[in-house]
């Protein structure tokens, strides 16, 4: 059995889309609070403090899913790992990076749009 910190532990086939499922909840439940607490003026357009809030939770949480996208594809690439290492790792890296594709698709419209219209 793996180690939960070890790159090959088929967890982490599943933890790029489990990192992006919790950011989801974390946009639109503080684009929710941010709405009912103190929304931004509609005249400001996308250019409001609760955008820029959510589009830097959305660039960190991109930034953290592609360094790990990274780390398991160099893992991958590894000559002494076994072939269910590598394709644990494989799967890891594609999971991590599908995940940070569609943190950046989803985040668009925080970059356009008012967020409490």
């Amino acid at each position: 059995m793996q180690s939960l910190r070890s790159l090959y532990n088929p967890i982490h086939m599943a933890s790029g889309l489990s990192i992006w499922s919790l950011w989801f909840v974390a946009l639109y439940g503080g684009q929710g609070v941010g709405c009912s607490v103190a929304p931004p003026p509609i005249e400001d357009g996308p250019w409001t403090w609760l955008n820029l809030a959510l589009g830097t939770l959305s660039l960190c949480t991109a930034a953290v899913l592609l360094g790990l996208a990274r780390l398991f594809q160099l893992a991958a690439r590894r000559p002494h790992c076994s072939e269910r290492e590598r394709f644990v790792a494989s799967v890891s890296a594609a999971g991590h990076l599908i995940a940070a594709i569609a943190v950046m698709f989803i985040a668009l419209p925080v970059l356009v749009l008012p967020p409490c219209a």
